[in-house]
């Protein structure tokens, strides 16, 4: 399982301060008024800043980061992400799970046979769908239901599904 979440990525300079600007990667951007610490990550490396302040403006977050000062200063960071380490994030209720934890499971069927790699969540109105790649590296998408999803088990390693009838004939399995 993952051990930190990419929170955001930093767009642009924000002001004369050394604000930056930073488009959210999370399902709960208000998080980052309540955000004391994150990691920076660069292509050069990465540093634990410490947030003095975070507003909102249109779909974007502007931060201010301790120690970051001037404009000069904050574009040196222009495409870092932002992380927090997973006791920072959002509690889960019972049978939720992060995204990150989810991608990369082995798929089983109810009939113990390996299908595939989940490879993707696709967030859609009603429900999540996942993406499973088969062997053959055709797809096949699941809803996120109980009639569908049997199991979720991120520190196994492995989700089992029910493969409802006509699924897999539309693959060309």
């Amino acid at each position: 399982m993952q051990e930190e979440f990419q929170v955001g990525a930093v767009a642009s300079v924000h002001g004369v301060r050394g604000e930056v600007k930073v488009f959210p990667t999370t399902d709960e951007p208000g998080k980052f008024k309540r955000l004391r610490t994150a990691i920076l990550r660069t292509e050069k490396g990465q540093r634990e800043v410490r947030l003095e302040s975070a507003k909102f403006f249109k779909n974007m977050v502007i931060v201010k980061f301790e120690g970051i000062d001037s404009p000069e200063e904050a574009q040196k960071y222009r495409g870092a992400t932002l992380w927090i380490p997973r006791e920072q994030a959002v509690p889960l209720r019972r049978n939720e799970y992060y995204q990150a934890d989810l991608i990369g499971l082995r798929v089983l069927t109810d009939e113990g046979e390996e299908l595939g790699i989940l490879t993707d969540v696709l967030e859609t109105g009603a429900n999540d769908v996942y993406e499973v790649t088969l062997p053959d590296k055709s797809k096949v998408l699941f809803p996120a239901i109980r009639d569908c999803i049997l199991e979720v088990a991120p520190e196994k390693g492995i989700m089992t599904v029910h493969v409802m009838d006509g699924l897999l004939e539309a693959t060309g399995l």
